[in-house]
């Protein structure tokens, strides 16, 4: 008989509704009956594509004896991190200060008002590599509840203070210092790998805001390689395009084969923006390979984006993507591509060996950036229609507002960049989904639809990410109905999760449900922080609209984390972005086309503000009588036909009508 999951939408929650487990969704429900059964709450936290979670399912969460002891000796409640980050975050930061390491799937032993006071992560069924037993866990801490419930009490207070510790920093005085951002990136060159790319070793996640700071101050030895080793390693799939979520070995060739929406949004861009800055095609054709998996594979039939693709298949991690040399000789020979075998498989840096586990990842190690080999496309086109008869990994199909937020803004971006229409068209049907769907009864942003219903409340980040985004589709299509959503998304953060005594934002709105803590999330991890995209998206729409009261918020959140930034880079390489925005000349420029006239008529200058990565830029567009954003009012055609203006804090230069002109201007 199914649990307490059945009624739930996330994914993640179905795939255990008929677990032996008496689940039940977080909330007071939970914490209620644990008062009223004085037993602990046993917090069990993952997602959907994460294998090992999958693996503890199989070995304890459908074990009849295992799940009869979790039902009588205490509450268990399953939550899926994506739906809740909230909750995720504080027991997270909870876990890694008893234990020193986190990571899902995450279990977490609280009492009945959700005070954590022993967890891990995975746990065995028995003991193993010096873990003890789930069972042995459990056994444990239902001693520690019985003998020594005092000591559990008295350190729950300390245990609230110490995660809210966050939300307590204080502000730095003064206006900020402008070699903070120089300082930085020093000590983030010093950092990198730059014989496989990136930055520390193994494990390796893409590092796409350091990789973005980077390209903004002209670094290429370090980006060109990173982005050249990625593109070409296991982590991106090299037949069906995307990134999976990152590499287990340093130098990019293994993968954890799932595919998480945000991580290719976020390198979607980076790539367009590296071949905006370097020039090199074949991070275009990446950017363009990323969006177009995105737009075949995770795309819903509303335009909203699906969350990921799972490691797993038939109980595999891997399986899908992974080949035998012999299987792609037969597939290539059947293609009729017998005497082109050899340099394809060489190309892919196949062997008879394999490169894993026997079998190999797909890679371009042997070849690197040569030219493709005679019948590359007939030879992808018959291995994509074989791997397509394999059992597909599962599809995490909640659509959630943030990682929708962060595609809208990578399509709106490469759109307007590449002149591909489908992509602005696709960023424009997600946009209008998120503004209209993922709303409550009274207006306010949700977090995750599916099966035909939006809930829970939205976050901070859900609130930055839209700001962004909203903006980058204004800049986009110069179609007033996104820059004046964006305006109201900026008054809304501001007035539901804005801290006035510190500055910054708390991760949950003033209305959200009371948790053991109330947070402020500050690094990436590994999207960015929800405190620095709200801080770039408030500098950004000041420097479009003039309204101080925008860059005074964001320039809050600078104050509060620009010494942790200069000393933690990587960690917080948004953060630095904004604040490379908000210390560096801000170009603000206007395109303003004769009255009567259509879009066309400021193409041509348009082009020219486009021809190459400028991230010290705003830029807004209209007919001559516009007058929002404010960079637009009072600025006239020149001589019946269109005129670009390039101004810095609203003061401009003389209006130019050539896109040689504009182009000298800005360069």
């Amino acid at each position: 008989m199914p649990n307490r999951l059945a009624e739930e939408t996330s994914p993640y929650l179905l795939q255990h509704r008929d677990n032996p487990v008496d689940w039940l969704p977080w909330g007071e429900e939970a914490r209620a009956l644990a008062a009223d059964r004085d037993v602990p709450i046993l917090l069990s936290i993952g997602y959907s594509a994460c294998h090992w979670c999958h693996v503890m399912e199989r070995e304890s969460f459908e074990d009849e004896e295992t799940a009869k002891l979790m039902n009588e000796r205490f509450v268990p409640v399953k939550v899926d991190r994506e739906e809740r980050p909230d909750v995720d975050a504080v027991y997270m930061e909870a876990v890694q200060s008893m234990t020193g390491r986190g990571g899902w799937p995450m279990t977490v032993f609280c009492d009945p008002q959700g005070v954590p006071f022993y967890g891990g992560t995975y746990f065995p069924p028995e003991p193993r590599q010096g873990m003890p037993s789930f069972r042995m866990v459990m056994d444990a801490v239902l001693d520690a509840w019985g003998s020594r419930r005092e000591e559990i009490r008295g350190r729950a207070e300390a245990t609230r203070a110490r995660l809210s510790a966050l939300a307590d920093v204080e502000p730095a005085k003064g206006p900020l210092d402008g070699g903070l951002v120089g300082r930085a990136l020093e000590r983030l060159r010093g950092m990198a790998d730059l014989e496989n790319g990136g930055f520390g070793g193994a494990p390796k996640f893409p590092p796409s805001a350091a990789i973005d700071l980077l390209l903004a101050h002209g670094e290429h030895r370090i980006t060109e390689r990173t982005l050249d080793a990625m593109a070409a390693g296991g982590i991106y799939d090299q037949l069906g395009g995307g990134f999976a979520r990152y590499s287990v070995d340093p130098i990019w060739l293994v993968p954890h084969f799932e595919k998480m929406l945000y991580d290719n949004a976020l390198l979607a861009r980076t790539f367009l923006r590296g071949y905006l800055e370097l020039g090199h095609d074949r991070y275009r054709r990446i950017c363009s390979e990323t969006l177009d998996w995105a737009l075949a594979e995770m795309r819903g039939p509303e335009g909203g984006f699906y969350s990921a693709l799972d490691a797993d298949s038939e109980g595999e991690e891997g399986r899908y993507y992974v080949w035998s040399a012999a299987e792609m000789r037969e597939v290539l020979e059947g293609a009729g591509l017998t005497s082109e075998a050899g340099p394809i498989l060489d190309h892919l840096g196949v062997t008879d060996a394999g490169n894993w586990e026997g079998t190999n990842v797909l890679n371009l190690r042997v070849g690197s950036w040569a030219p493709r080999p005679p019948g590359w496309e007939r030879a992808r086109e018959a291995l994509l229609a074989r791997r397509a008869e394999r059992v597909r990994p599962g599809l995490d199909d909640k659509r959630l507002t943030a990682w929708n937020a962060l595609m809208i803004n990578a399509l709106a971006e490469a759109g307007a960049f590449l002149g591909e229409p489908r992509y602005l068209e696709a960023a424009s049907a997600s946009g209008a989904f998120l503004l209209e769907e993922m709303r409550d009864s009274d207006g306010r942003l949700l977090r995750s639809y599916n099966r035909g219903r939006a809930h829970l409340n939205a976050y901070l980040e859900d609130h930055a990410y839209l700001l962004e985004a909203l903006l980058a589709l204004y800049e986009a299509t110069f179609e007033p109905r996104w820059y004046e959503a964006a305006r109201g998304t900026a008054a809304t953060m501001i007035e539901r999760f804005g801290d006035e005594a510190r500055g910054g934002f708390f991760t949950t709105s003033d209305d959200h449900e009371q948790l053991i803590a109330r947070r402020k999330d500050l690094d990436d991890h590994p999207i960015p922080s929800g405190n620095a995209s709200a801080a770039l998206g408030l500098l950004r729409l000041e420097a479009l609209s003039g309204e101080r009261r925008w860059g005074e918020w964001g320039e809050g959140v600078l104050r509060l984390l620009a010494r942790p930034s200069e000393r933690h880079p990587e960690a917080l390489a948004y953060l630095l972005t904004a604040a490379d925005f908000h210390l560096s000349p801000t170009r603000e420029v206007a395109l303003i086309g004769p009255a009567g006239a259509d879009r066309g008529s400021i193409a041509d200058l348009e082009r020219a503000v486009r021809a190459r990565y400028r991230p010290h830029l705003v830029l807004a567009g209209g007919i001559e009588g516009s007058d929002q954003p404010a960079l637009l009012a009072d600025r006239p055609a020149l001589d019946g036909g269109p005129a670009a203006y390039v101004c810095e804090r609203f003061s401009c230069q003389a209006p130019v009508s050539t896109p040689e002109g504009l182009g000298a201007l800005l360069d």
